[in-house]
């Protein structure tokens, strides 16, 4: 029998979370989020070349209200199920990988957006926290 989602313990990476929400210093918390998949949205219109690098992702953007462009992930399907409902397909990667590669731009990282566990990260943040 499957519990309902919101009686769900949370994931680790989802009280890293709310630890990083209560001290954004946390080093163990910043530790196993970076260490935690996450599932990056694929926009189904997505074409899969055949000639496609397998260690690149095309990050979906997404634009705030207002204006700032966020990137969404999210700790689990119905954390993306509650935001995205319209996504089907999705990309499994360690978080600290898809830092380790995150673009120059004021791109912000946006971490289960509607959940009670939500974090949003300024792009300066993602590359220095959460790259390691």
């Amino acid at each position: 029998m499957e519990t309902p989602a919101h009686d769900a313990l949370p994931t680790p990476a989802q009280q890293a979370l709310d630890d990083l929400v209560a001290n954004a210093e946390d080093q163990r918390a910043l530790d196993t989020l970076a260490h935690s998949d996450v599932l990056v949205p694929v926009p189904d219109d997505a074409i899969d070349g055949e000639g496609a690098d397998a260690t690149t992702v095309a990050l979906p953007i997404l634009e705030q209200p207002g204006g700032d462009p966020v990137v969404p992930v999210f700790t689990t399907e119905n954390e993306m199920a509650e935001l995205l409902p319209f996504v089907s397909r999705y990309r499994l990667i360690p978080l600290g990988a898809l830092a380790s590669q995150w673009p120059d731009e004021e791109i912000s990282l946006a971490i289960d957006g509607s959940s009670e566990h939500a974090l949003t990260l300024t792009s300066q943040g993602v590359r220095t926290l959460l790259a390691r």
